[in-house]
């Protein structure tokens, strides 16, 4: 039996603990679930975290156990989001960023086991994780870290319908740093919600730890203007390269061309749009490989 002290809590007296407490390692975020269990130590779903086996440890970064914290006694989604709202936030909006995280986190944690086992393009050393939700606007906005990629999160408020939403629907979001290409999607465990992808795969990053941060980095970074890279020409941009496509397909197709449409030589004249972790992170990702959109959105 648990006989260490852990923090965050019961002021570490781990008698105190419920038998459904869950608790996350503060270093990685591990997230060790009694229904859940551990494979990696063989432990069994039911099992508490008190009644963990003496030489268990984080299966993620090996921390000690004293180093995990409650952050659901009660068996209901992990509070992860303030119980009162901020002066000038709806609280339904407040309750709404409080829960979406652990049913995030639920879907693609499924995902994870049900279909993307042995899949290439995993990388094992990271697993699912919903991070920073919070109010934005009328909506809830946060980012959804996977073994397969990393994604901005926009959901709707409780006063928006979403449910008309396309699976697969392009649109694009303005923020204070820029333009971002969001796509819609729809589960049964999240509902509707737009997903806006940074990475993807995820061999970048070498520890979930690191993902993490990243992906904190990442949610600041978007609000942040001064790494705006001429967002108010990206209309201007996105004409020019679409009227290059359409001249060229009306070429191919042997079909006369306005003198007015610009040709694929010019086009190529007009610099690119900045990619999203360009925008987000600055030139020095430029030349990574661009992010796609992730299986699994």
């Amino acid at each position: 039996m648990l006989t260490k002290r852990f923090e965050g809590s019961f002021l570490g007296d781990a008698a105190r603990l419920a038998p459904n407490a869950v608790l996350e390692c503060k270093i990685c975020w591990h997230v060790y679930d009694p229904a859940v269990g551990c494979d990696y130590w063989q432990v069994p779903a039911g099992t508490p975290f008190a009644a963990l086996p003496e030489e268990w440890r984080c299966p993620k970064c090996d921390g000690a156990r004293d180093q995990f914290m409650v952050i659901d006694t009660d068996g209901e989604a992990p509070v992860r989001a303030p119980a009162t709202a901020p002066p000038g936030v709806d609280p339904r909006l407040t309750a709404l960023a409080a829960t979406l995280p652990a049913r995030f986190e639920a879907a693609f944690r499924e995902i994870h086991v049900g279909q993307m086992r042995g899949v290439p393009l995993l990388n094992e050393t990271l697993e699912v994780k919903a991070i920073g939700f919070r109010p934005h606007g009328q909506r809830v906005l946060g980012l959804l870290v996977t073994p397969w990629f990393m994604n901005i999160v926009l959901a709707p408020g409780p006063d928006e319908d979403w449910s008309g939403l396309v699976p697969g629907a392009k649109e694009i979001i303005a923020f204070p740093s820029g333009e971002y290409e969001f796509v819609g999607a729809n589960r049964p465990e999240t509902g509707p919600y737009k997903a806006c992808s940074l990475f993807s795969p995820m061999f970048d990053f070498t520890s979930m730890l690191q993902a993490t941060e990243t992906a904190r980095a990442a949610l600041a970074a978007l609000f942040d203007p001064a790494i705006r890279e001429e967002g108010d020409r990206s209309d201007e941009i996105r004409r020019a390269r679409q009227e290059a496509v359409d001249a060229e397909a009306a070429r191919t197709a042997g079909m006369d061309v306005r003198d007015e449409e610009a040709s694929p030589t010019e086009a190529a004249k007009v610099p690119a749009v900045p990619t999203r972790r360009a925008l987000i992170f600055g030139a020095g990702l430029a030349s990574a490989p661009a992010a796609g959109e992730g299986s699994g959105a």
